[in-house]
């Protein structure tokens, strides 16, 4: 997979890194002469450029690109990258990192985005997933489709334990996409049983989140005993 990086900072160079290791082709883009380190990344193809240029976008063949990652300090930049991604060059998937949380609600189809990280917002629903079982927590935005990736550590009390994937109800527009039990990750099939203590998770509607965390949680036992 070809990959195209918009912003050479230290987030452009881990993701290339990490790609890298991975075996995909990686092209580092910035428009700063300080952030063409290519001796940090010396794996990955760099570019000294504004990603935010036609002309840029076309001498880093962006129409060749699978992917395309917005990944500057600055929103603003990350929306056009997008913009000019999806529209320009038809490239199959947009990631654009969200700097300021109050610009999140921008970063959906209408820019070209197809997948929306905020670090700000991620780094609370790593604190919230720590502490919290038995609750709903997002993790991650899907803007196109409105849907998202969510985590629910299922408590002892839930009325699904002990249940097979396959008997439970899960509601509409949802997908439990992975179980994760203690160090191990496991294919949600039909016949697998889930456990007290079980990270499940799901690729969700967001209008469907509340109905699905009910389904899992023990407020919905407490709910019937009342």
């Amino acid at each position: 997979m070809r990959v195209a990086i918009a912003g050479a900072g230290a987030v452009g160079r881990s993701i290339a890194g990490e790609l890298l290791e991975n075996g995909h082709e990686v092209l580092l883009i910035d428009k700063a002469p300080t952030a063409i380190s290519v001796e940090r990344v010396p794996q990955a193809e760099w570019l000294l450029a504004d990603a935010c240029e036609i002309t840029s976008l076309d001498e880093a063949a962006l129409q060749r690109c699978n992917t395309v990652i917005a990944a500057t300090g600055d929103d603003k930049v990350n929306l056009v990258v997008s913009l000019l991604a999806k529209t320009e060059y038809a490239v199959p998937r947009v990631v654009a990192r969200v700097n300021n949380p109050k610009n999140e609600w921008l970063f959906n189809e209408s820019w070209g985005v197809d997948v929306a990280v905020s670090t700000p917002r991620l780094m609370s629903a790593l604190v919230e997933e720590a502490v919290s079982v038995g609750d709903l927590v997002r993790l991650l935005r899907f803007s196109h489709g409105d849907a998202n990736l969510v985590e629910l550590t299922l408590p002892p009390e839930s009325p699904v334990a002990g249940t097979s994937v396959g008997e439970v109800d899960w509601p509409q527009d949802t997908s439990l996409v992975t179980i994760i039990r203690g160090s191990r990750v496991l294919t949600p099939s039909p016949e697998e049983t889930l456990e007290a203590g079980d990270e499940l998770l799901f690729v969700a509607a967001q209008a469907r989140e509340e109905q699905l965390e009910e389904l899992l949680s023990v407020r919905r036992e407490a709910a019937a005993d009342d």
